[in-house]
């Protein structure tokens, strides 16, 4: 495999979906997303009278929470949400879509998190002795995981 043929992970965008209406370009921009991945739990059966193994059986999936990271942004709607929802309680989960680009801009892949809610949010250090930007953090907990490919 050439290193052309590689898939690069810095040419994406995050699509919020709150409330079915079209995400606002203000909120497509991050620095950094991790958390992206499914797990099947297993449970251990052992067998009577077998002692030379144990059965591995599956018991549901579990998700790591999705970790978002951007500069701090002004006048962001994702702002209000999280702020509604970290500050009242107020939960409206929504489908969160992360799309990876070619160097063309053409989507080569995805992740689709259903049902998606905020657990946290966090914004880094505040430091008079140092010129850096303020990034803010968001977490999402979700219901499932799709991962799309094209």
């Amino acid at each position: 495999m050439a290193y052309e043929d590689l898939v690069l992970g810095f040419r994406f965008g995050v699509f919020f979906f709150v409330g079915g209406v079209v995400p606002n370009p203000l909120d497509i921009r991050f620095q950094r997303v991790s958390g992206l991945g499914a797990q099947v739990n297993t449970i251990d059966h052992k067998e009577g009278g077998q002692n030379v193994f144990t059965h591995k059986l599956p018991d549901g999936i579990t998700h790591e929470n999705i970790v978002f990271e951007r500069g701090m942004v002004v006048g962001s709607p994702l702002n209000i949400e999280f702020n509604l929802a970290l500050s009242f309680y107020t939960m409206t989960p929504s489908n969160v879509l992360i799309m990876l680009f070619n160097e063309d801009t053409i989507p080569i892949g995805g992740w689709l998190c259903i049902k998606a809610y905020p657990v946290r949010w966090s914004t880094s250090d505040l430091n008079a002795g140092e010129s850096s930007v303020v990034i803010d953090t968001f977490e999402l907990a979700y219901q499932r995981l799709t991962f799309l490919r094209v």
